[in-house]
Formats: C-alpha cells, sequence, structure tokens
C-alpha cells in the first residue's frame, strides 16, 4: 500500500453519491474519464477494490463501503478546516447567498444597491435555487430558507413571515364569474409548497392553463390576464387586484441561516447584517 492522494477521494465519495461515472463527473466537474482514472489511482494506492464495475453503474464493495465514514469524515475536516480559515479575512471576497428564484430577484436584487455600495470590497454572489444548498459543504455561505433547518453547526434567526394572496388582473376577472377561472399553477417542483396544496383545494375541478416552476412567470403570466394566480404579497402590480373570498390563510416564515464557523467570518457577516437589515429596518 502506497500513499493515496487525498483529493481522489472526492472523486470516490462523487461516485458513490452519484452512483454513475456520468453523474459524479457532473458533480465535480470534470470528464466522466477523469472519474474512473482517479478512482483506479485509489485502488491502485489503497491495494484495494473500492467499486465493482457494471454497465449499468459502479456499485460499492465491501471495503469501498468501509472506507465511505473515514473519507466523509475526512471531508467534513476539510471543509472545517477552510470555514475557520475564512474568518480572519477582512471584509472583502466573494460571498454566496442562496435564496428561493423568485425571492433573490423581485426582494433582493431591487433593494441591494445601498448594501453593494457600503461593501466595496464585496463581490456578492445571488443564486436563485429551488433546492437547499448543503452550508457544511460550503455550497453557499448564506442561505435564505422557508424551512427552518435543525441540523447542528448551523445558526438559524427569522427574517420575514411572507403572506400569499389569491389575485387576478382586474380585466379578467370582470369578463370571468368564478365558476369560469382558470388557474396559474406550480409544476411538480413546487407542488409541495403551502400555497400551492391550498390552490388545489380552491380550485377544485377547474381547469390550470398554465404550470411554472417560476413564480415570475406566474406573476407575469397573471398580469397580461392568463388566469387566477396564489402569490407572495412582495408580487405586486396596478394591473393585479386581490380576490378577497377565498382568502389565502398561508404565511410563511422566512429563515436565514448560515454554518457557525463561516458567519465569524467578516465579509459573510457584513452581508448578513445588511440582509437582515432589509428585512428589519421598518420594524
Amino acid at each position: 500500500m502506497s500513499q493515496p492522494d487525498w483529493d481522489d477521494l472526492r472523486f470516490f465519495l462523487a461516485l458513490h453519491d452519484a452512483g454513475t461515472l456520468s453523474g459524479a463527473a457532473r458533480a465535480v466537474g470534470v470528464e466522466h474519464t477523469t472519474v474512473a482514472r482517479r478512482i483506479d489511482a485509489l485502488e491502485t494506492a489503497l491495494a484495494v477494490k473500492l467499486f465493482d464495475r457494471f454497465p449499468k453503474g459502479w456499485s460499492l464493495t465491501a471495503a469501498g463501503r468501509a472506507l465511505v465514514p473515514h473519507a466523509r469524515q475526512m471531508e467534513d475536516n476539510l471543509h472545517g478546516l477552510m470555514r475557520a480559515a475564512s474568518g480572519a479575512a477582512a471584509v472583502r471576497g466573494k460571498v454566496r447567498v442562496s435564496a428561493p428564484p423568485a425571492l433573490a430577484s423581485w426582494l433582493l436584487a431591487p433593494r441591494l444597491q445601498p448594501a453593494l455600495h457600503r461593501l466595496s470590497g464585496v463581490e456578492l454572489d445571488l443564486r436563485g435555487e429551488t433546492r437547499e444548498t448543503d452550508l457544511m459543504r460550503r455550497e453557499s455561505d448564506i442561505a435564505l430558507r422557508y424551512n427552518r433547518p435543525t441540523a447542528p453547526g448551523l445558526t438559524v434567526r427569522s427574517l420575514a413571515t411572507v403572506a400569499y394572496r389569491l389575485c387576478a388582473s382586474e380585466a379578467y376577472l370582470a369578463r370571468r364569474a368564478p365558476a369560469q377561472w382558470e388557474f396559474l399553477g406550480y409544476d411538480e417542483l413546487l407542488q409541495h409548497t403551502p400555497q400551492h396544496l391550498w390552490l388545489e383545494k380552491v380550485r377544485g375541478e377547474r381547469r390550470y392553463c398554465l404550470r411554472s416552476n417560476d413564480l415570475g412567470t406566474l406573476f407575469q403570466a397573471a398580469v397580461a390576464g392568463c388566469g387566477v394566480a396564489v402569490l407572495p404579497d412582495y408580487f405586486r402590480a396596478e394591473a393585479l387586484v386581490d380576490i378577497p373570498a377565498p382568502a389565502c390563510p398561508v404565511k410563511r416564515k422566512l429563515w436565514i441561516v448560515m454554518h457557525e464557523d463561516v458567519r465569524r467570518a467578516a465579509p459573510v457577516r457584513a452581508v448578513a447584517d445588511e440582509i437582515i437589515a432589509l428585512f428589519t429596518s421598518g420594524e
């Protein structure tokens, strides 16, 4: 047995998580041949077979399964080292913020100019994402989420309560009785959300004329008179009017989440403070 290249463990975990060479290659950002080559090198260094190669995918051997927790612990330790090192940085550098897409583009981006001016040494990477990024692995530095996380090592603070409303264009409501309404719904990526589940009950047997995973698309369709939508209250336009009955009862807590180590980094802390101020300045 020789000393392995510890970076090969990253490819080992990527292949374990993805199950296929192509999936691991996408996750790491390399060609699938590179993943195969790095696994071969790791097996040679450790003098053990870690994967059985099958046409439809690679499967861990018993030796491979035994290696997983140790490789995962090394990965976690490395990320912990990086988080701790980032705490010594000045208020300068890139800060990654993950938020639901509509919230990032319609609520955050239009209000960030004063903060960006104050944080002249910071480059803000604002990502609109429907998935929850892994803060433990530094996929983002700050996350805004509707679901409060319970994992240890995370700092969580309530930012706001987002209310939802049933709405349509005034012209649409003027020309259609409620029995003739058609609806603008969420696609399968967002069908689990409480506002969509409520809309399902309200809709009954009436038709969805359009579905989307993007709330901005639904908003624009509603403004254009395509149908009735349930939207967060930060979507406002003169052409849209609230439908008072049935009133949407959904209110969702919005949380800001950081890893305890990362939040000590000066640029991350500064960006987090600016985001918190955006939501609490009117309190």
